[in-house]
Protein backbone atom coordinates (compact mmCIF):
# COMPACT_ATOMS: atom_id res chain seq x y z
CA UNK A 1 0.00 0.00 0.00
CA UNK A 2 1.53 3.06 -1.02
CA UNK A 3 -0.26 5.39 1.57
CA UNK A 4 0.22 5.07 5.48
CA UNK A 5 -2.81 3.21 7.21
CA UNK A 6 -1.64 5.57 10.05
CA UNK A 7 -2.75 9.10 8.33
CA UNK A 8 -5.97 7.56 7.13
CA UNK A 9 -6.95 6.78 10.79
CA UNK A 10 -7.46 10.53 10.93
CA UNK A 11 -10.85 10.39 9.07
CA UNK A 12 -12.21 7.54 10.64
CA UNK A 13 -12.56 9.74 14.01
CA UNK A 14 -15.38 11.22 12.50
CA UNK A 15 -16.95 8.51 10.53
CA UNK A 16 -19.13 6.69 13.04
CA UNK A 17 -18.19 3.24 11.97
CA UNK A 18 -15.90 0.33 12.05
CA UNK A 19 -14.34 -0.12 8.63
CA UNK A 20 -14.51 -4.02 7.37
CA UNK A 21 -13.53 -5.59 4.24
CA UNK A 22 -14.84 -5.34 1.01
CA UNK A 23 -16.76 -2.15 -0.29
CA UNK A 24 -19.20 -1.94 -3.21
CA UNK A 25 -18.71 0.15 -6.87
CA UNK A 26 -22.18 2.31 -7.38
CA UNK A 27 -20.65 3.59 -10.75
CA UNK A 28 -21.88 2.09 -13.47
CA UNK A 29 -20.10 1.61 -17.04
CA UNK A 30 -16.58 2.32 -18.46
CA UNK A 31 -17.47 6.03 -19.17
CA UNK A 32 -18.97 9.58 -18.05
CA UNK A 33 -22.21 9.14 -20.17
CA UNK A 34 -22.95 5.45 -18.51
CA UNK A 35 -22.95 7.17 -14.66
CA UNK A 36 -25.80 6.04 -12.85
CA UNK A 37 -28.80 8.56 -13.49
CA UNK A 38 -31.56 6.89 -10.93
CA UNK A 39 -30.81 8.26 -7.42
CA UNK A 40 -31.06 4.77 -4.75
CA UNK A 41 -31.93 5.70 -1.20
CA UNK A 42 -29.33 6.95 1.16
CA UNK A 43 -29.81 4.06 3.41
CA UNK A 44 -28.23 0.73 2.31
CA UNK A 45 -30.31 -2.37 3.72
CA UNK A 46 -31.91 -0.36 6.43
CA UNK A 47 -28.39 1.01 7.68
CA UNK A 48 -27.80 4.31 9.02
CA UNK A 49 -24.06 4.16 9.78
CA UNK A 50 -21.16 1.79 7.77
CA UNK A 51 -17.78 2.28 6.33
CA UNK A 52 -16.36 -0.52 4.29
CA UNK A 53 -13.32 -0.10 2.53
CA UNK A 54 -11.17 -2.23 0.25
CA UNK A 55 -6.77 -2.90 -0.49
CA UNK A 56 -6.45 -0.49 -3.58
CA UNK A 57 -4.85 3.07 -3.77
CA UNK A 58 -6.85 5.97 -6.67
CA UNK A 59 -4.75 8.58 -7.56
CA UNK A 60 -7.21 11.67 -7.93
CA UNK A 61 -6.85 12.83 -11.84
CA UNK A 62 -5.94 16.49 -13.25
CA UNK A 63 -8.48 18.63 -13.10
CA UNK A 64 -11.00 16.84 -10.24
CA UNK A 65 -14.55 17.89 -11.52
CA UNK A 66 -17.56 18.36 -9.46
CA UNK A 67 -20.70 16.49 -11.56
CA UNK A 68 -24.50 16.85 -10.63
CA UNK A 69 -26.06 14.63 -13.02
CA UNK A 70 -29.53 12.60 -11.33
CA UNK A 71 -29.37 16.07 -8.63
CA UNK A 72 -32.15 17.74 -7.47
CA UNK A 73 -30.38 20.63 -6.02
CA UNK A 74 -29.47 23.43 -8.48
CA UNK A 75 -26.81 25.10 -6.35
CA UNK A 76 -28.05 28.62 -7.54
CA UNK A 77 -26.69 30.32 -4.25
CA UNK A 78 -23.18 28.60 -5.06
CA UNK A 79 -23.47 26.59 -1.92
CA UNK A 80 -21.52 23.25 -3.30
CA UNK A 81 -19.70 25.22 -5.81
CA UNK A 82 -17.68 26.78 -3.44
CA UNK A 83 -17.36 23.86 -0.89
CA UNK A 84 -16.11 21.98 -3.46
CA UNK A 85 -13.57 24.15 -4.32
CA UNK A 86 -12.39 24.50 -0.54
CA UNK A 87 -12.32 20.88 -0.54
CA UNK A 88 -9.54 21.08 -3.06
CA UNK A 89 -7.85 23.52 -0.91
CA UNK A 90 -7.80 21.37 1.95
CA UNK A 91 -6.76 18.69 0.24
CA UNK A 92 -3.58 20.76 -0.89
CA UNK A 93 -3.05 21.42 2.53
CA UNK A 94 -0.59 24.50 1.29
CA UNK A 95 1.62 22.34 -0.88
CA UNK A 96 2.60 23.17 -4.32
CA UNK A 97 0.76 19.89 -6.01
CA UNK A 98 0.91 19.89 -9.94
CA UNK A 99 -2.67 19.30 -11.30
CA UNK A 100 -2.33 15.61 -11.12
CA UNK A 101 -1.36 13.13 -13.41
CA UNK A 102 -3.44 12.14 -16.72
CA UNK A 103 -4.52 8.85 -18.44
CA UNK A 104 -6.80 6.19 -17.72
CA UNK A 105 -7.60 4.50 -14.10
CA UNK A 106 -7.86 8.14 -12.17
CA UNK A 107 -10.42 9.60 -10.39
CA UNK A 108 -11.89 12.49 -12.48
CA UNK A 109 -14.14 14.17 -10.22
CA UNK A 110 -16.69 13.67 -7.56
CA UNK A 111 -20.82 13.45 -8.57
CA UNK A 112 -23.23 14.48 -5.95
CA UNK A 113 -26.76 13.72 -5.91
CA UNK A 114 -29.05 15.75 -3.46
CA UNK A 115 -32.55 14.84 -3.39
CA UNK A 116 -33.81 18.02 -1.89
CA UNK A 117 -34.17 21.33 -3.91
CA UNK A 118 -34.07 23.73 -0.86
CA UNK A 119 -30.49 25.12 1.16
CA UNK A 120 -32.21 26.59 4.02
CA UNK A 121 -30.67 25.71 7.25
CA UNK A 122 -32.94 24.78 9.42
CA UNK A 123 -32.57 23.51 13.14
CA UNK A 124 -32.97 19.19 12.27
CA UNK A 125 -31.69 19.50 8.93
CA UNK A 126 -31.00 16.07 7.39
CA UNK A 127 -26.90 15.80 7.10
CA UNK A 128 -27.08 12.40 6.51
CA UNK A 129 -24.94 11.05 3.54
CA UNK A 130 -23.40 7.97 1.26
CA UNK A 131 -20.02 8.59 -0.01
CA UNK A 132 -18.53 5.66 -2.48
CA UNK A 133 -15.15 5.54 -4.05
CA UNK A 134 -14.66 2.91 -6.55
CA UNK A 135 -11.23 1.19 -7.22
CA UNK A 136 -11.96 0.95 -11.02
CA UNK A 137 -13.65 2.57 -13.37
CA UNK A 138 -12.63 4.52 -16.84
CA UNK A 139 -12.87 7.20 -15.82
CA UNK A 140 -13.99 6.91 -11.79
CA UNK A 141 -16.36 9.23 -9.98
CA UNK A 142 -16.77 9.36 -6.54
CA UNK A 143 -20.00 9.50 -5.65
CA UNK A 144 -21.94 11.77 -3.05
CA UNK A 145 -25.55 10.93 -1.95
CA UNK A 146 -27.65 13.20 0.43
CA UNK A 147 -31.00 14.08 1.48
CA UNK A 148 -29.81 18.11 1.22
CA UNK A 149 -27.14 19.99 0.31
CA UNK A 150 -25.60 20.09 3.98
CA UNK A 151 -25.07 16.22 4.66
CA UNK A 152 -23.36 16.77 1.11
CA UNK A 153 -20.90 19.41 2.72
CA UNK A 154 -20.90 16.51 5.45
CA UNK A 155 -19.41 14.17 2.66
CA UNK A 156 -17.11 16.30 1.09
CA UNK A 157 -15.26 16.90 4.13
CA UNK A 158 -14.90 13.23 4.53
CA UNK A 159 -13.98 12.77 1.42
CA UNK A 160 -11.01 15.47 1.79
CA UNK A 161 -9.93 13.18 4.51
CA UNK A 162 -9.53 10.03 2.90
CA UNK A 163 -7.37 12.11 0.55
CA UNK A 164 -3.56 12.49 1.01
CA UNK A 165 -0.43 13.90 -0.60
CA UNK A 166 2.35 11.54 -1.81
CA UNK A 167 5.10 14.28 -2.09
CA UNK A 168 7.21 12.05 -3.50
CA UNK A 169 5.46 11.55 -6.75
CA UNK A 170 3.38 14.96 -6.19
CA UNK A 171 0.35 13.12 -6.77
CA UNK A 172 -2.92 13.12 -4.00
CA UNK A 173 -4.05 9.11 -3.79
CA UNK A 174 -6.89 8.10 -1.78
CA UNK A 175 -6.00 4.36 0.25
CA UNK A 176 -8.03 1.86 0.63
CA UNK A 177 -10.57 1.86 -2.06
CA UNK A 178 -13.67 1.07 -3.01
CA UNK A 179 -15.02 3.01 0.31
CA UNK A 180 -18.78 3.03 1.05
CA UNK A 181 -19.68 5.14 3.99
CA UNK A 182 -22.53 5.98 5.22
CA UNK A 183 -23.34 8.62 8.24
CA UNK A 184 -25.46 10.46 9.77
CA UNK A 185 -25.67 12.40 13.18
CA UNK A 186 -26.80 11.15 16.51
CA UNK A 187 -27.42 13.98 18.06
CA UNK A 188 -28.93 17.53 15.44
CA UNK A 189 -27.28 20.21 18.32
CA UNK A 190 -23.54 19.78 17.93
CA UNK A 191 -22.23 23.88 19.62
CA UNK A 192 -19.18 25.16 20.16
CA UNK A 193 -19.48 28.76 22.57
CA UNK A 194 -16.99 31.50 21.77
CA UNK A 195 -17.18 34.93 23.94
CA UNK A 196 -16.40 37.88 22.94
CA UNK A 197 -17.33 40.28 25.78
CA UNK A 198 -14.11 39.13 27.72
CA UNK A 199 -12.09 39.55 24.92
CA UNK A 200 -12.66 40.88 21.04
CA UNK A 201 -12.28 38.30 18.22
CA UNK A 202 -11.36 40.30 15.27
CA UNK A 203 -13.98 38.49 12.17
CA UNK A 204 -11.23 36.88 10.31
CA UNK A 205 -10.63 35.37 13.68
CA UNK A 206 -14.35 33.97 14.32
CA UNK A 207 -14.42 32.73 10.47
CA UNK A 208 -11.91 30.92 11.06
CA UNK A 209 -13.29 29.20 13.91
CA UNK A 210 -16.27 28.33 11.96
CA UNK A 211 -13.66 26.95 8.93
CA UNK A 212 -11.69 24.42 11.62
CA UNK A 213 -15.74 23.55 12.80
CA UNK A 214 -16.30 21.87 9.51
CA UNK A 215 -13.85 19.85 9.86
CA UNK A 216 -15.03 18.19 13.05
CA UNK A 217 -18.80 18.48 11.58
CA UNK A 218 -20.02 20.55 14.38
CA UNK A 219 -23.25 22.66 13.09
CA UNK A 220 -23.75 25.25 16.30
CA UNK A 221 -21.45 28.63 16.52
CA UNK A 222 -23.19 29.95 19.83
CA UNK A 223 -22.17 33.54 20.04
CA UNK A 224 -21.77 34.74 23.47
CA UNK A 225 -21.59 38.65 22.14
CA UNK A 226 -22.19 40.88 25.49
CA UNK A 227 -21.72 40.69 28.95
CA UNK A 228 -20.22 42.25 31.45
CA UNK A 229 -17.02 43.20 30.51
CA UNK A 230 -18.57 44.96 27.46
CA UNK A 231 -21.19 45.47 24.50
CA UNK A 232 -19.40 44.98 21.19
CA UNK A 233 -22.48 44.87 18.72
CA UNK A 234 -24.59 47.18 17.08
CA UNK A 235 -28.11 47.51 17.95
CA UNK A 236 -29.64 50.09 15.81
CA UNK A 237 -33.14 50.36 18.08
CA UNK A 238 -30.71 51.92 20.87
CA UNK A 239 -27.39 53.03 19.20
CA UNK A 240 -25.68 53.77 22.45
CA UNK A 241 -25.15 50.40 23.66
CA UNK A 242 -22.04 49.81 22.03
CA UNK A 243 -20.77 52.65 23.86
CA UNK A 244 -19.64 49.54 25.75
CA UNK A 245 -17.24 48.31 23.84
CA UNK A 246 -13.82 48.40 25.17
CA UNK A 247 -12.94 50.89 22.39
CA UNK A 248 -14.28 52.04 18.74
CA UNK A 249 -12.65 49.59 17.05
CA UNK A 250 -13.01 46.27 19.23
CA UNK A 251 -16.95 46.34 18.08
CA UNK A 252 -19.10 44.22 15.09
CA UNK A 253 -21.55 46.29 13.05
CA UNK A 254 -24.89 44.53 12.31
CA UNK A 255 -22.79 44.02 8.67
CA UNK A 256 -20.46 42.07 10.32
CA UNK A 257 -23.21 40.01 12.03
CA UNK A 258 -24.53 39.53 9.02
CA UNK A 259 -21.14 38.52 7.09
CA UNK A 260 -20.07 36.16 9.94
CA UNK A 261 -24.05 34.49 10.09
CA UNK A 262 -24.13 34.04 6.09
CA UNK A 263 -20.25 32.51 6.76
CA UNK A 264 -21.52 30.13 8.80
CA UNK A 265 -24.52 29.20 7.36
CA UNK A 266 -23.02 28.47 3.55
CA UNK A 267 -21.23 26.13 5.57
CA UNK A 268 -23.53 24.15 7.21
CA UNK A 269 -23.70 26.53 10.30
CA UNK A 270 -26.07 27.97 12.24
CA UNK A 271 -24.96 30.68 14.52
CA UNK A 272 -26.72 30.99 17.99
CA UNK A 273 -26.83 34.68 19.34
CA UNK A 274 -27.27 35.36 23.28
CA UNK A 275 -27.57 38.13 25.45
CA UNK A 276 -27.67 37.20 29.16
CA UNK A 277 -30.39 38.64 31.26
CA UNK A 278 -30.86 40.04 33.86
CA UNK A 279 -27.27 38.89 35.21
CA UNK A 280 -24.02 39.89 33.58
CA UNK A 281 -25.19 42.95 32.02
CA UNK A 282 -23.02 45.94 33.58
CA UNK A 283 -22.09 47.01 30.39
CA UNK A 284 -25.42 47.78 28.98
CA UNK A 285 -25.83 50.61 31.31
CA UNK A 286 -22.52 52.62 29.81
CA UNK A 287 -25.03 54.15 26.72
CA UNK A 288 -27.72 53.29 29.00
CA UNK A 289 -27.18 54.15 32.84
CA UNK A 290 -31.04 53.82 33.25
CA UNK A 291 -30.68 50.43 32.59
CA UNK A 292 -28.61 49.88 35.98
CA UNK A 293 -30.11 49.69 39.56
CA UNK A 294 -28.32 52.48 40.71
CA UNK A 295 -24.81 54.20 39.39
CA UNK A 296 -23.54 52.34 42.77
CA UNK A 297 -25.19 49.20 41.76
CA UNK A 298 -25.06 48.25 38.29
CA UNK A 299 -26.17 44.83 37.69
CA UNK A 300 -28.59 42.95 37.92
CA UNK A 301 -30.83 45.20 34.99
CA UNK A 302 -32.99 46.85 36.42
CA UNK A 303 -36.58 44.70 36.82
CA UNK A 304 -38.79 47.99 38.18
CA UNK A 305 -38.59 49.69 35.09
CA UNK A 306 -40.45 49.24 31.58
CA UNK A 307 -38.00 50.75 29.66
CA UNK A 308 -35.55 47.47 30.80
CA UNK A 309 -37.69 45.27 28.94
CA UNK A 310 -38.23 47.66 26.09
CA UNK A 311 -34.64 47.66 25.45
CA UNK A 312 -34.89 43.82 25.54
CA UNK A 313 -37.13 43.80 22.74
CA UNK A 314 -35.49 46.40 20.53
CA UNK A 315 -32.33 44.18 20.68
CA UNK A 316 -34.32 40.56 19.81
CA UNK A 317 -36.22 42.54 17.05
CA UNK A 318 -32.91 43.33 15.54
CA UNK A 319 -31.31 40.01 16.14
CA UNK A 320 -34.88 38.64 14.15
CA UNK A 321 -33.08 40.54 11.40
CA UNK A 322 -29.73 39.14 11.49
CA UNK A 323 -29.72 35.86 13.61
CA UNK A 324 -32.26 33.17 11.65
CA UNK A 325 -31.53 30.39 13.77
CA UNK A 326 -34.64 28.94 15.39
CA UNK A 327 -33.46 30.02 18.92
CA UNK A 328 -31.72 32.57 20.94
CA UNK A 329 -29.78 32.15 24.66
CA UNK A 330 -31.35 34.51 26.99
CA UNK A 331 -28.85 33.32 29.82
CA UNK A 332 -30.30 33.63 33.05
CA UNK A 333 -27.25 32.27 34.95
CA UNK A 334 -25.55 33.46 38.22
CA UNK A 335 -27.88 36.18 39.12
CA UNK A 336 -27.28 38.23 42.17
CA UNK A 337 -30.20 39.76 43.39
CA UNK A 338 -29.00 42.04 46.37
CA UNK A 339 -28.65 44.96 44.05
CA UNK A 340 -32.69 45.09 43.55
CA UNK A 341 -33.26 44.93 47.59
CA UNK A 342 -30.93 47.64 48.27
CA UNK A 343 -31.93 50.17 45.87
CA UNK A 344 -34.60 52.16 47.48
CA UNK A 345 -36.86 52.80 44.00
CA UNK A 346 -36.91 49.16 43.11
CA UNK A 347 -36.90 47.27 46.71
CA UNK A 348 -40.57 49.62 46.49
CA UNK A 349 -41.04 48.06 43.14
CA UNK A 350 -40.73 44.42 44.90
CA UNK A 351 -42.90 45.59 47.79
CA UNK A 352 -45.73 47.00 45.26
CA UNK A 353 -45.93 44.08 43.56
CA UNK A 354 -45.68 41.77 46.51
CA UNK A 355 -42.17 40.21 45.24
CA UNK A 356 -39.01 38.94 47.10
CA UNK A 357 -36.02 38.97 45.02
CA UNK A 358 -36.36 35.12 43.92
CA UNK A 359 -39.72 35.72 42.88
CA UNK A 360 -38.57 38.87 40.75
CA UNK A 361 -35.77 37.06 39.11
CA UNK A 362 -38.38 34.65 38.27
CA UNK A 363 -40.54 37.34 36.95
CA UNK A 364 -37.70 38.92 34.72
CA UNK A 365 -36.85 35.59 33.25
CA UNK A 366 -40.00 34.75 31.97
CA UNK A 367 -40.83 38.09 30.45
CA UNK A 368 -37.69 37.87 28.80
CA UNK A 369 -38.66 34.68 27.02
CA UNK A 370 -42.23 35.80 26.24
CA UNK A 371 -40.07 38.69 24.03
CA UNK A 372 -38.19 36.46 22.51
CA UNK A 373 -41.28 34.03 21.82
CA UNK A 374 -42.97 37.14 20.23
CA UNK A 375 -40.08 37.26 17.69
CA UNK A 376 -40.59 33.86 16.71
CA UNK A 377 -37.72 32.74 18.17
CA UNK A 378 -37.19 29.42 20.60
CA UNK A 379 -35.82 30.23 24.37
CA UNK A 380 -32.43 28.64 25.75
CA UNK A 381 -31.48 29.51 29.38
CA UNK A 382 -29.00 28.50 31.45
CA UNK A 383 -29.94 25.70 34.07
CA UNK A 384 -30.31 27.97 37.05
CA UNK A 385 -33.83 29.10 35.68
CA UNK A 386 -34.87 25.22 35.53
CA UNK A 387 -33.20 24.98 39.06
CA UNK A 388 -35.02 27.69 40.40
CA UNK A 389 -38.53 28.21 38.78
CA UNK A 390 -38.39 25.41 36.02
CA UNK A 391 -42.26 24.36 36.42
CA UNK A 392 -43.06 27.99 34.89
CA UNK A 393 -40.55 27.70 32.31
CA UNK A 394 -42.37 28.54 28.77
CA UNK A 395 -42.66 24.57 27.65
CA UNK A 396 -40.71 24.95 24.58
CA UNK A 397 -37.31 25.95 26.85
CA UNK A 398 -34.57 24.46 26.27
CA UNK A 399 -32.25 24.00 28.79
CA UNK A 400 -28.31 24.58 29.14
CA UNK A 401 -26.79 22.33 31.41
CA UNK A 402 -23.34 23.61 32.60
CA UNK A 403 -22.90 23.64 36.44
CA UNK A 404 -22.34 19.37 36.67
CA UNK A 405 -24.41 15.93 36.38
CA UNK A 406 -27.33 15.07 37.15
CA UNK A 407 -28.91 18.10 35.52
CA UNK A 408 -29.90 16.61 32.39
CA UNK A 409 -32.01 13.73 33.55
CA UNK A 410 -34.52 16.04 35.87
CA UNK A 411 -34.73 18.23 32.85
CA UNK A 412 -36.09 15.53 30.28
CA UNK A 413 -38.17 14.13 33.20
CA UNK A 414 -40.00 17.45 33.32
CA UNK A 415 -40.76 17.18 29.63
CA UNK A 416 -38.30 19.82 28.61
CA UNK A 417 -35.54 19.90 25.84
CA UNK A 418 -31.95 19.93 27.27
CA UNK A 419 -28.18 20.65 26.33
CA UNK A 420 -25.10 19.43 27.71
CA UNK A 421 -21.93 21.20 28.67
CA UNK A 422 -21.24 20.23 32.13
CA UNK A 423 -18.44 22.65 33.36
CA UNK A 424 -16.24 19.42 34.52
CA UNK A 425 -15.97 17.87 31.34
CA UNK A 426 -16.41 20.48 28.38
CA UNK A 427 -15.76 23.90 29.25
CA UNK A 428 -12.41 24.85 27.12
CA UNK A 429 -11.40 27.05 29.20
CA UNK A 430 -10.43 24.65 31.81
CA UNK A 431 -7.31 23.65 31.09
CA UNK A 432 -6.67 20.31 33.18
CA UNK A 433 -9.63 19.22 31.58
CA UNK A 434 -8.05 16.63 29.31
CA UNK A 435 -9.33 15.55 25.54
CA UNK A 436 -9.96 11.98 27.82
CA UNK A 437 -12.84 13.46 29.59
CA UNK A 438 -14.12 15.19 26.42
CA UNK A 439 -14.27 12.21 24.69
CA UNK A 440 -15.91 10.16 27.13
CA UNK A 441 -18.57 13.15 28.18
CA UNK A 442 -21.74 11.18 27.95
CA UNK A 443 -24.86 13.30 27.15
CA UNK A 444 -27.28 10.81 27.76
CA UNK A 445 -26.48 9.17 31.47
CA UNK A 446 -28.56 7.75 33.44
CA UNK A 447 -31.12 8.31 30.44
CA UNK A 448 -32.67 5.35 29.20
CA UNK A 449 -35.93 6.03 28.21
CA UNK A 450 -36.38 6.59 24.73
CA UNK A 451 -38.99 9.86 24.89
CA UNK A 452 -36.60 11.26 27.35
CA UNK A 453 -33.30 10.95 25.35
CA UNK A 454 -35.22 12.54 22.57
CA UNK A 455 -35.19 15.31 24.80
CA UNK A 456 -31.52 15.72 24.56
CA UNK A 457 -30.86 17.48 21.64
CA UNK A 458 -27.43 17.24 21.37
CA UNK A 459 -24.05 19.13 23.65
CA UNK A 460 -21.96 21.94 23.26
CA UNK A 461 -17.89 22.88 24.27
CA UNK A 462 -17.49 26.40 25.93
CA UNK A 463 -14.65 28.01 24.98
CA UNK A 464 -15.10 31.13 27.39
CA UNK A 465 -13.06 34.31 26.65
CA UNK A 466 -11.52 35.35 29.81
CA UNK A 467 -7.83 34.36 29.16
CA UNK A 468 -8.12 33.71 25.96
CA UNK A 469 -8.01 36.23 22.76
CA UNK A 470 -7.14 35.62 19.20
CA UNK A 471 -3.83 34.70 19.98
CA UNK A 472 -4.68 31.29 21.85
CA UNK A 473 -8.08 31.14 20.66
CA UNK A 474 -7.47 27.88 18.38
CA UNK A 475 -5.02 25.70 20.21
CA UNK A 476 -7.36 26.04 23.50
CA UNK A 477 -10.23 24.70 21.37
CA UNK A 478 -8.65 21.44 19.28
CA UNK A 479 -8.26 18.98 19.52
CA UNK A 480 -10.43 18.57 22.76
CA UNK A 481 -13.52 20.35 20.88
CA UNK A 482 -12.79 17.05 18.47
CA UNK A 483 -13.20 14.21 21.24
CA UNK A 484 -16.41 15.29 22.18
CA UNK A 485 -17.57 16.33 18.42
CA UNK A 486 -16.83 12.31 17.64
CA UNK A 487 -19.49 11.83 20.88
CA UNK A 488 -21.69 13.79 19.43
CA UNK A 489 -21.77 12.67 16.12
CA UNK A 490 -21.27 8.93 16.37
CA UNK A 491 -23.59 6.41 17.50
CA UNK A 492 -23.41 4.92 21.25
CA UNK A 493 -22.49 1.93 20.42
CA UNK A 494 -19.32 2.34 17.99
CA UNK A 495 -17.72 4.90 20.44
CA UNK A 496 -14.73 3.54 22.68
CA UNK A 497 -15.00 2.45 25.70
CA UNK A 498 -11.42 3.28 26.42
CA UNK A 499 -10.43 6.77 25.47
CA UNK A 500 -6.91 5.44 24.72
CA UNK A 501 -7.95 3.31 22.01
CA UNK A 502 -8.82 6.54 19.59
CA UNK A 503 -5.71 8.15 20.63
CA UNK A 504 -3.80 7.68 17.41
CA UNK A 505 -6.86 8.95 15.57
CA UNK A 506 -7.21 12.06 17.39
CA UNK A 507 -3.26 12.80 16.72
CA UNK A 508 -3.51 11.96 13.74
CA UNK A 509 -7.23 14.65 13.29
CA UNK A 510 -4.68 17.24 15.65
CA UNK A 511 -2.01 17.34 12.65
CA UNK A 512 -5.01 17.34 9.75
CA UNK A 513 -5.79 20.92 11.51
CA UNK A 514 -2.39 21.87 11.56
CA UNK A 515 -2.16 21.16 7.66
CA UNK A 516 -4.85 23.35 7.37
CA UNK A 517 -3.46 26.13 9.35
CA UNK A 518 -5.49 25.43 12.36
CA UNK A 519 -2.91 25.55 15.37
CA UNK A 520 -4.59 23.16 17.20
CA UNK A 521 -2.27 21.82 20.44
CA UNK A 522 -0.61 18.11 21.05
CA UNK A 523 -2.53 15.69 22.59
CA UNK A 524 0.24 15.46 25.07
CA UNK A 525 -0.12 16.96 28.08
CA UNK A 526 -3.16 20.00 29.66
CA UNK A 527 -5.24 22.23 27.30
CA UNK A 528 -3.05 24.87 24.94
CA UNK A 529 0.24 22.83 26.32
CA UNK A 530 3.27 23.54 24.18
CA UNK A 531 4.82 20.22 22.58
CA UNK A 532 7.31 19.33 25.20
CA UNK A 533 10.19 19.05 22.68
CA UNK A 534 11.33 17.89 19.33
CA UNK A 535 9.43 15.40 17.30
CA UNK A 536 6.75 14.45 14.58
CA UNK A 537 3.01 15.91 15.33
CA UNK A 538 1.80 12.15 15.15
CA UNK A 539 3.82 11.69 18.02
CA UNK A 540 3.03 14.75 20.67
Amino acid sequence: MATSLGVLLGILLLLGSRAEAGGVNLLKGRNSSSLLVTVPEISNSGQDYLSSRGSKAVRLGEGLELRSEGSRYADGSGVLKDAFSRVLDEIKAGHAVDGGPSGSGLLAGVRVVILSPDDELNYNVDESYKLSVPATGNPIYALIQAQTVYGALHALQTFSQLCDINLASGTIEISLAPWTIIDRPRFPYRGLLIDTSRHYLPVPVIKSVIDSMTYSKLNVLHWHIVDTQSFPLQIPSYPKLWNGAYSSVERYTIADAVDIVHYAERRGINVLAEIDVPGHALSWGKGYPYLWPSTDCQQPLDVSKESTFKVIDGILSDFSKVFKFRFVHLGGDEVNTSCWTITPHVREWLKQHKMDESGAYEYFVLRAQKIALSHGYEVINWEETFNNFGNKLNPRTVVHNWLGGGVAEKVVAAGLRCIVSNQDKWYLDHLDATWQGFYMNEPLVNISRPEQQKLVIGGEVCMWGEHIDASDIQQTIWPRAAAAAERLWSPLEKLAKDPELIAGRLAHFRCLLNQRGVPAAPLDGLGREAPRGPGSCYKQ
